[in-house]
């Protein structure tokens, strides 16, 4: 059985024997009481979780079953993230049995605990976990249409070690940054895979690594990439070994730049001229194509831009109706970047890697509910969702036989929650979903609007 009695305080140990039975046992008492929370707008997720396969994707990423501890440490940081909360601080918040119960669980795991168990899984796991969601969801029609965008991502951090200091953006001060890279289908603004940089990964090799993943879901999509993924290297590596037609902004750099100027253009519309020619990297005998768009209509005012493409579509077409659509990545770090791809307080790999990859799991557990949601609610972000609904909605649990009952009070009518949530089992059983809860011990769960 995993050491998880090794994660938890000696105050801990003493009220608690940490083990399969314990547990259940402890779960199954504060279940016979009923229990007001604040968070049981969160057990919505429970549907969402149970309808997105999330128990057996924590179970393979653990290595463990139904009834061991470690799966269910994994769905409390996926609640956690869900909460737009990076840690436990017991003192302040979520000390309650609502949220407890939640993870299959009769107390919470202390942040060392969490600390300990991530620390334990290991990169190639949480790229697994990844990519497995990955497949469930364009399963799920959670990724429309074939364009991905690409982007690395910089996020402050807190660590105490010592460490090369960067830019957040270039006229910010420079500080302690986690370098992360992320790809997103740009029809739905949904994450398909993230990666991070280290030492010993610069930016092409965790591109590579990146779109490897993404080549799970398509492998033939057209990825739009930053410019700082213009590198000889990374371009060589996407049109020998991949099917991606791939789209990066050049580097303004002299050669570049006077290129761009030496070069015959074809006026499109007033005020905008598009050319194109060869280009290869200085040394390099591969041939790419490029093509630059010019602006303004007169020489003293003309700025130009140019982009590296393996695509052979229209040059009109790739630059102002489908380039533009990159701008979807940064759409998603702002309404979703409070789950958990927005701070890092260490730099262990491990769990950094297990954090953001169960962050996902979250994101795609929330997105599914959001999309439940009528218009304008649906364009909530992460942190008016749980303001609203998750973190503020008053209620109880209590259990009938074989049922966890959660009465939601005062909920606002307009969000149409009773439509999809009360009845829930047979609402599930109709979309061939098992209604138990596994991680709860397969107890079902229904919902009350009051």
């Amino acid at each position: 059985m995993y050491e998880v009695e090794a994660q938890f305080s000696k105050r801990e140990k003493e009220q608690i024997k940490i083990s399969k039975e314990s547990n259940e046992r402890r779960f199954r008492e504060s279940l016979s009481l009923k229990v007001s929370s604040t968070v049981v707008g969160l057990w919505l997720l429970v549907a969402e979780h149970l309808r997105l396969g999330s128990w057996d994707l924590i179970k393979a990423y653990t290595g463990y079953g139904d009834y061991d501890i470690p799966p269910r440490i994994a769905m409390q940081v996926v609640n956690e993230a869900a909460l737009c909360q990076n840690r436990i601080r017991q003192k302040y918040y979520i000390t309650h049995k609502g949220f407890e119960l939640l993870n299959g669980f009769g107390y919470l795991v202390t942040d060392e605990g969490v600390h300990e168990f991530l620390n334990n899984q290991s990169v190639e796991q949480s790229r697994v976990l990844q990519e497995t969601l990955s497949m469930v969801r364009h399963n799920n029609g959670h990724f429309q249409g074939s364009i991905v965008a690409i982007d690395p991502h910089r996020i402050v951090s807190t660590t105490r070690r010592e460490m090369p200091k960067k830019k957040k953006r270039p006229n910010s001060p420079p500080g302690k940054m986690l370098e992360t890279f992320f790809a997103l289908n740009t029809s739905t603004g949904q994450p398909i895979a993230c990666t991070i940089g280290s030492t010993e990964v610069n930016t092409s090799k965790a591109t590579i690594d990146l779109l490897d993943m993404v080549k799970k879901t398509n492998k033939k999509a057209l990825i739009l990439a930053d410019k700082e993924h213009f590198t000889e290297g990374l371009i060589k590596e996407i049109s020998r070994k991949s099917c991606f037609e791939y789209m990066v902004p050049a580097v303004s750099s002299q050669r570049i730049r006077q290129l761009e100027r030496s070069l015959a253009f074809t006026k499109k519309w007033a005020g905008y001229a598009i050319a194109e020619t060869v280009f290869n990297f200085s040394g390099k005998n591969e041939k790419y194509r490029m093509i630059v768009q010019r602006e303004g209509e007169t020489e003293q005012d003309y700025v130009y831009k140019s982009f590296l493409t393996l695509s052979q579509r229209p040059a009109v077409e790739l630059l102002c109706d489908l380039y533009d659509e990159r701008w979807a990545i940064e759409d998603f770090f702002n309404f979703d970047g409070a789950m958990g791809f927005d701070r890092a307080s260490t730099f262990n790999l491990n769990i950094r890697y297990g954090k953001m990859s169960l962050a996902m799991l979250a994101q795609a557990a929330t997105y599914q509910f959001r999309q439940k949601l009528p218009k304008p609610y649906k364009r909530w972000n992460a942190m008016h969702m749980v303001d609203a609904i998750f973190n503020k909605m008053d209620g109880d649990i209590r259990v009938h036989q074989d049922t966890i009952i959660v009465t939601c009070y005062n909920t606002p009518k307009e969000l149409n929650l009773q439509t999809h949530y009360q009845g829930l089992p047979q609402k599930l059983l109709a979309e061939k979903v098992d209604p138990r809860v596994p991680w709860m011990y397969n107890f079902k769960l229904d919902f009350r609007f009051k």
